[in-house]
């Protein structure tokens, strides 16, 4: 969790009743509930000793605790189409005394980026105000604003009409991403005297409507797509260096796994960089490697660097050593051993399905003894 003696407490509101998008807050989103980027970015940043999503739904309930997230049901008064969310965060922190800081993300937030939650925290933490926020720029300036009368147009001010748009004053609205609060501060949230975190308009996208919706798919498909042209220009340049590296079984390298495809393990940062054990030398110049998470997968954990970890079992692959970035640690043997072993026990469990050709399997056992 965070550092520091500071706990965080992270809220999530997701009532069940959305009506312009029915259950809107866990509808499938590029291949997973809206919902469940939320509780990853919260959990990815570190920055929480608790993550709570307060709903009125068992349904919700359900995918919440999937993703990692603890429950708790929001009386009858604050379920109903007339609270606010501002009203569930303060009767969550309620609920949840202790905490120093508290942070209301957005159930439908799945462009929120860590390093934004954890500007916020600093800003705040380093200043008198109460609240810090998401919030963006508008694209168009809003003094050129009018309303339709009668089916006319009618300037809010006209007197801005004949101005060039770099004379006006930028203009910025709430992001609906994020909400820091210094929990001891007794005000209501607003946006005067409190610290916007200017967040990129790319990454911004209300979700109120199906076109909504649509139009956030798209824009999220077209940043992955980004991130896989990123991905393919560092391939490139790893390919053509020339590496030397002693490689050691046990040992954890942090490696370069790239962006892959789906629901495969991908690398983080900027060369995309995810820790690998190495289970077996094979050559030189390749090894069978497994990459670590701290994220619970129902494989074998380990403590590794006074973290708790799992071998993503699944995600086992031949590296070739050019992808290692550097040294990263080791585990202990004991673990070691017994990481082999439950690898061992793994193959064997999915020729017995069928997961696996049988000569694959044959080929894993083989190199391992």
């Amino acid at each position: 969790m965070y550092g520091g003696n500071a706990l965080n407490l992270c809220v999530i509101p997701a009532r069940g009743g959305s009506k312009r998008i029915p259950k809107k807050n866990i509808k499938l989103f590029c291949g997973k509930p809206l919902i469940a980027y939320s509780i990853e970015t919260a959990k990815k940043s570190a920055l929480f000793d608790k993550i709570v999503v307060s709903t009125d739904s068992e349904e919700i309930a359900e995918v919440a605790r999937k993703y990692g997230a603890e429950v708790q049901m929001r009386p009858e008064h604050l379920s109903d189409d007339y609270a606010g969310s501002n009203e569930v965060f303060e009767y969550v922190i309620s609920q949840n005394p202790g905490f120093e800081y508290a942070c209301m993300i957005y159930a439908t937030a799945p462009f929120l980026r860590v390093e934004y939650l954890k500007r916020g925290l600093e800003e705040l933490k380093n200043s008198d105000s109460c609240y810090s926020f998401a919030a963006t720029t508008y694209d168009f300036p809003i003094w050129r604003g009018f309303e339709i009368a009668e089916g006319k147009a009618k300037m809010f001010w006209p007197e801005y009409m004949e101005k060039r748009s770099q004379d006006l004053k930028e203009a910025y609205h709430d992001a609906g991403q994020f909400y820091w609060k210094k929990v001891k501060c007794g005000e209501k949230f607003s946006f005067n005297s409190n610290i916007p975190i200017l967040i990129p308009r790319y990454l911004v996208q209300d979700i109120d409507t199906i076109e909504d919706f649509i139009r956030a798919e798209k824009m999220f498909k077209s940043l992955k797509l980004d991130e896989f042209d990123e991905w393919n220009s560092h391939k490139k340049e790893i390919h053509f260096k020339d590496k030397k590296v002693y490689i050691k079984e046990g040992r954890v390298y942090l490696v370069v796994v790239g962006y892959n495809i789906g629901a495969e393990v991908y690398g983080k940062g900027k060369y995309f960089l995810r820790p690998v054990v190495v289970l077996k030398k094979l050559s030189s110049k390749t090894f069978l490697g497994i990459p670590l998470t701290t994220k619970e997968n129902g494989f074998f954990s380990l403590i590794y660097k006074n973290v708790k970890s799992y071998a993503m079992f699944n995600q086992a692959r031949t590296f070739d050593v050019k992808r290692i970035f550097k040294y990263h640690g080791m585990i202990k043997r004991s673990d070691f051993y017994k990481l082999k072993e439950e690898f061992k026990k793994y193959i064997s469990l999915c020729k017995r399905v069928g997961a696996l050709p049988s000569n694959e399997g044959d080929q894993y056992k083989s190199i391992i003894p």
